[in-house]
Formats: structure tokens, sequence, C-alpha cells
């Protein structure tokens, strides 16, 4: 009778899986070993492929549909590495100014026309800032939970200078090559911000309410008939 020799278990043997905590482990190894970063780093040299995310804003929580859009990015990126492309992913945050102003508003109970009045433009600045990261950190356990590979310690910020002077930069260069025109477009207005809205804005909570329009309507009786010649009827 032969004797079963004993080999050393390489992995885990679970009686009963807990997906939750093997999720934990998997984000935990990442973390710890840094796979992300050394991804990127062993591939420096190899072909770029750059990502920037069409950032998310940060004064507003995440939802499903944020999980399903980043998932096809991640998707995307993990594929051109596998590829052997270096593929820096660049993580950003829309800043965007209306909606967060007017909630800034809203809680230090002022309107446009009090700033630099009863409060400073730097102050009022400084409020909006802070307004608009609100959920940062709800977003950034969201991207980790996922799993989403994505730079988030160096992102790009909608309204810090350096963006702001990359935008100027790049208008002037679209300017000198004469692709800047000037055209007309209809458009929403907001008498109260005195500024143009855009489709995102329009949507917002509370853009519309329903209101008692008062007017008159006034019958006349028809005395000539019209003659079809003239207005013909289809």
């Amino acid at each position: 009778m032969h004797r079963v020799a004993q080999t050393k278990v390489l992995y885990p043997c679970y009686q009963k899986q807990n997906f939750p905590e093997f999720e934990e482990k998997i984000l935990e190894f990442w973390e710890k070993n840094q796979v992300f970063e050394k991804s990127l780093e062993i591939r420096k040299s190899a072909p770029l492929f750059v990502f920037y995310e069409g950032p998310p804003s940060a004064n507003g929580k995440p939802g499903i549909h944020h999980v399903m859009a980043r998932t096809i990015k991640d998707l995307i990126c993990r594929y051109k590495a596998l590829k052997g492309f270096y593929v820096p992913r660049k993580a950003g945050w829309d800043t965007h100014g209306l909606p967060v102003e007017l909630e800034v508003e809203k809680s230090l109970g002022i309107t446009k026309q009090d700033i630099g009045k009863k409060i400073s433009i730097e102050a009022y600045n400084a409020a909006c800032k802070k307004a608009v990261m609100r959920y940062k950190d709800l977003w950034e356990q969201l991207t980790r939970r996922m799993g989403y590979w994505i730079d988030l310690k160096n992102p790009y910020i909608t309204f810090t200078n350096e963006y702001i002077e990359s935008v100027w930069y790049l208008l002037k260069q679209i300017y000198q090559k004469g692709w800047l025109y000037k055209g007309y477009t209809v458009q929403p207005y907001s008498p109260a911000a005195g500024i143009g809205l855009n489709s995102h804005e329009l949507n917002l909570p509370g853009c519309y309410k329903s209101v008692k329009d008062v007017g008159i309507s006034v019958q006349f009786e028809l005395k000539t008939m019209f003659h079809e010649s003239v207005y013909p009827v289809y």
C-alpha cells in the first residue's frame, strides 16, 4: 500500500465563501504591494496610451451609474496595459460653477448681488471650493471598493489656476490656427444668476415649478367665412 505524499497548500481553502471579505483581501493585497503603481513602472518605456477621466462632481454622491461607467473605463485601460502599453490614468474633479454657487448662496442666505458687499469675493470662493468637494471621501471610497485603478493622489481639479491656465492656453492655440469663430445660439438664461444655463442645470431639482397664470380669453362671432381660394383647406 502506497503512502500518499502530503503537498503544501498554495492557496487558502474556503469552506464557505465570504465575497465581501474576499474583496477586501484582494484590495488590501493590491494596496500593500502597490500593484497598480508597479504595473505602471514596468511599462514606462512602452508605447503611451493616456487616460484622463471625464471628471465626476464631488458635490454630489456617487451612484450605480458611475460604477457602470467606471467599469468600462477600467476595462479599456487594463486591456491596453495587457497589450503592452504604458497607461497612466489621471483622476479629476469637475468643479462646475452654477449649481455649487446656488447651493452656497442658499446656505449663506445671500444672492449674487451680495457678493462683494455682505461677503467678500475671497470668502465666497472659499465657501464654493469647500462645498464642491463635500463628498470627495465617498468618491474615493467607491473608487477603492470597486477596484478602479486610477491616480487619485495627483488629480486635476477644474478650479485650480493650473487647469484654468491650460484651458486658456489651448484656446489661444485654437484662435491662432483660425479655428475660433463667433456664432449665435438660442440659450436659456437665468436673470437671477446673470448667466446662460446648460442642459444639466435645467434638469436640476427645483428649476421648474407650477405657477398660476392670470389671462383673459375673448371670443368673437364669425360673420364672414374665409374664401377657400385664399385660405385653402387641406
